[in-house]
């Protein structure tokens, strides 16, 4: 029989010399047609999978007009979930939607109270209350511009948010313990030293290789605000990459990171728990936080090492922002912050000891005499 008779029919020659059949349909998993080309056997599961029902849309069967599940499925379809939120951003919200759905999907959508949404809200911790209420504004602001509700009922709603200090910042000493560990020549070596010459945040690092490097520069656009600002970065090779680079033996790859097998990492997941395993290799401990919270270094700590030594080298604000990428100053003050505080506090200490300021070198600090009767 010819091919067109079988519609949807993929065939290919797989590694060991066999042929193989799959029966390809829009909306359905590919399904194996077993048997010769044409023979019966092959016929009679063609039209099995042929006949098969195609499943409906995710949640149609379970969606009644006027609720909550209902505007959660229209939004899935939207341009506001599908075009403006990163693939990370969309898996982490449809997880929070989805737990929300499951519990109260049936309640009518446009009858939702801002006191619903604070009472939901209110036994999450700090964290998980500000990824729910990201996740709940985002469903409502597209709802409201759809016509579906008429206002947001979260607007207005603030908790408090206790700062975080986040990922531990990598200093010398972690930085020279990893690389006695990691020679050159490694990938974990490489990444270390891509991370600390780029500033790169983890998802960006897996993927950027040699398309990226031209005339010495390092050029890319972040993944993170490709949607925002697009902003493309072009940074300086530095001898520590340049040297790891050289080291490095050649594979087929465009991505200068692979994986055991030679392969570009399937994700930036996939690349910082490999980046977890390098440090545990490196012997680099757990250190207990001053928020009482027990913390690993990990690649993100590097970007922020980074960022450090540029503020410590006295890079400005916006010369930084060249090479990290952050969207706004206020992103970055933090380490301007901390490295400010140090260096004032050096100043201070040096002047107490009498080598700078308006002190002759031969005077030096005294506490007040205790026995001094000073005026009211």
């Amino acid at each position: 029989m010819a091919r067109a008779a079988y519609p949807h029919v993929n065939s290919f020659t797989d590694r060991y010399g066999v042929r193989r059949h799959y029966l390809r349909r829009p909306g359905m998993k590919a399904v194996p047609l077993p048997g010769l080309w044409g023979s019966d056997e092959f016929k009679a599961a063609f039209e099995a999978a042929l006949t098969a029902k195609v499943p409906g849309e995710i949640g149609a069967g379970r969606t009644k007009p006027g609720t909550l599940n209902a505007a959660i499925v229209t939004y899935y379809k939207s341009d506001s979930f599908t075009k403006e939120l990163a693939k990370t951003t969309q898996t982490m919200r449809r997880a929070i939607l989805e737990s929300w759905r499951a519990k109260d999907g049936d309640m009518t959508f446009a009858t939702l109270k801002r006191g619903n949404i604070v009472n939901m809200l209110a036994p999450m911790k700090t964290h998980a209350k500000k990824n729910w209420l990201k996740t709940v504004r985002g469903l409502m602001q597209f709802a409201v511009a759809a016509g579906i509700r008429g206002d947001d009922p979260t607007q207005g709603i603030r908790f408090k948010v206790t700062k975080s200090l986040g990922h531990m910042t990598w200093k010398e000493p972690q930085i020279d313990q990893y690389r006695a560990r990691h020679a050159l020549g490694t990938a974990a070596r490489l990444a270390l030293e891509l991370l600390l010459n780029i500033a790169a945040r983890r998802h960006d690092a897996h993927l950027i290789g040699r398309q990226h490097l031209r005339d010495g520069k390092l050029s890319w656009r972040p993944h993170k605000t490709i949607r925002s600002t697009a902003k493309m970065l072009k940074v300086r090779v530095l001898p520590e990459l340049q040297a790891a680079l050289d080291a490095t033996p050649a594979n087929d790859s465009l991505a200068f990171l692979v994986n055991d097998y030679g392969r570009p990492f399937a994700s930036a997941a996939a690349f910082g728990n490999k980046f977890a395993d390098w440090c545990d290799d490196a012997g680099l401990p757990e250190v207990e936080c001053d928020d009482g919270r027990v913390r690993n270094y990990r690649a993100h700590g590097l970007r922020k090492a980074a960022c450090r030594f540029m503020a410590h080298k006295g890079c400005t604000g916006p010369e930084i922002m060249a090479v990290s990428g952050h969207a706004t100053l206020a992103q970055l003050q933090v380490y301007l912050d901390e490295v400010e505080t140090e260096r004032m506090a050096d100043a201070a200490m040096n002047k107490l000891m009498g080598q700078g300021g308006t002190e002759t070198a031969t005077e030096t600090y005294k506490l007040p005499d205790p026995n001094l009767q000073t005026g009211s």
